[in-house]
This record gives C-alpha cells, structure tokens and sequence, in this order.
C-alpha cells in the first residue's frame, strides 16, 4: 500500500520578511553555544579517522537511516564518507552496507567542530531536512540558525534537497547574504536517494534542489564577507 504524504501547510506563503536581519546577526556574531559532551566525543572518534587517511571527505547530514549515505558513497568512491544524524533510532533502522560510517551527532555542534578541524571536504550533502514549516519557528531551519556560519566554513560542494519550495528559496537567499552564488532547480528524481523523496514522488510533491560551490572559509573570513553583504543590503 502506498503512503500517504501531505503537502506542507504553513502559515508562511513566501520568504520571511524578518530572514536577511536573521541571518545577518548570525553571520556577524560567533555562536557561543557550548559544545555538547557525547557529540564531541562522537567528532573526536571521526576526526581520529579522518586524520588518518589521505581520502577526502563527504558528508550526508541528517542522514537518516542512511539510505542517502548508501547511494552518496557509489557517487564518491574515492571519499570518506560520513553519514551524521541526530537520532539512535533513525541509524538504528538503517540496514545500509558499504564504505562509510554512521555517527550520531547534534550538527549545531558537529558543523562547528568540523569546521574548526579544517577537514578535506569536497562534497557536502542535505536532503530533507526538517522545514520547521512554521512562521515562529524561522530560527529553526539551518540556515537561519546560529550554526549557519559553520556550515559556510565547511566548504566544499553544497547539495541540498526539500519538497517545500520557500525552504528553498530561503536557502539561495541566505547563502547571496553569505556571498555565495546558487543554483535553484525543480527536479524529477529517477531513483529515490531517502525514503522521503521516494515517499514525496510517489504522491506528486513538486521536489527542489539547491547548488553551491564555494571555497571552504575561516570563520573570520566569513564575518569579513557578513559585513560587506550586510553594508550592500542596507545601500539597496
């Protein structure tokens, strides 16, 4: 039987007026949150083995149960790839088998741990991530969030998948803040890469992905990069 899917209903029909002012602070002010134990723990394990090998780096963020992770590594032979969730349970359920680890994380922190680590990282992968569809919850979405500035510094090639068009949207907007060019597409997905794209397809959800390319920065950089888009916002 097939899985029904609603479309996302928000109260929010286009980009948030109060997005730039969000993402500006962030850009402009170092996140000061403390680290948490078990997720440092979790990063010196891999930073342990990515210091080991010459290979470089791929990540699948909210990987899930790792479909995702699967379907990445045959695109990346040559990497280390490095599936991240929050969630025991989610990597719990994973049955996925090939060259490259699992770790459960919190990536507000883990993006800032990888960014201070300088890792080698080539590709960098975020499909369906939670929306936080409501209005209030604007702060929730990554790149509205304090950690928005790591996930900048990690560099590499920037991939991200949503069925929610304005999350889209919102993305490319904040990463032209960032000083970033990105490239916005509707797309038809031949073989699902997670459960929810295949579970999105097969109810006719319109799917979006986002591109970035860009130079992996210190953070330093990016507040010098924050400043100038924040001085051309206010001249427009």
């Amino acid at each position: 039987m097939q899985s029904s899917s609603p479309l996302i209903i928000s109260n929010q029909q286009e980009i948030h007026p109060n997005l730039d002012a969000v993402v500006m602070k962030h850009l402009t002010h170092p996140n000061q949150k403390p680290i948490a134990a078990h997720t440092r723990e979790a990063f010196d394990r891999l930073d342990q083995i990515v210091k080991s090998t010459s290979r470089p780096v791929v990540l699948d963020s909210c990987c899930g149960v790792g479909e995702s992770t699967t379907q990445i590594s045959k695109l990346h032979p040559e990497a280390l790839v490095i599936g991240l969730d929050k969630s025991a349970h989610r990597l719990a359920k994973g049955h996925a088998a090939g060259d490259f680890l699992f770790e459960r994380v919190d990536l507000n922190d883990c993006w800032r741990l990888i960014a201070d680590a300088h890792w080698p990282v080539t590709h960098h992968y975020l499909l369906y991530p939670n929306p936080w569809p409501k209005s209030k919850h604007l702060q929730r979405r990554w790149y509205a969030a304090p950690v928005f500035q790591a996930l900048l510094s990690i560099g590499g090639k920037l991939h991200i998948r949503t069925n929610w068009r304005i999350y889209i949207e919102e993305f490319a907007r904040a990463l032209t803040l960032a000083g970033y060019q990105t490239q916005v597409d509707a797309f038809i997905s031949e073989r699902a890469w997670t459960p929810f794209e295949r579970k999105y397809q097969q109810n006719g959800h319109e799917l979006w992905q986002l591109d970035c390319n860009f130079k992996k920065k210190t953070l330093k950089d990016c507040h010098k990069q924050s400043l100038t888009s924040l001085e051309l916002t206010l001249d427009d």
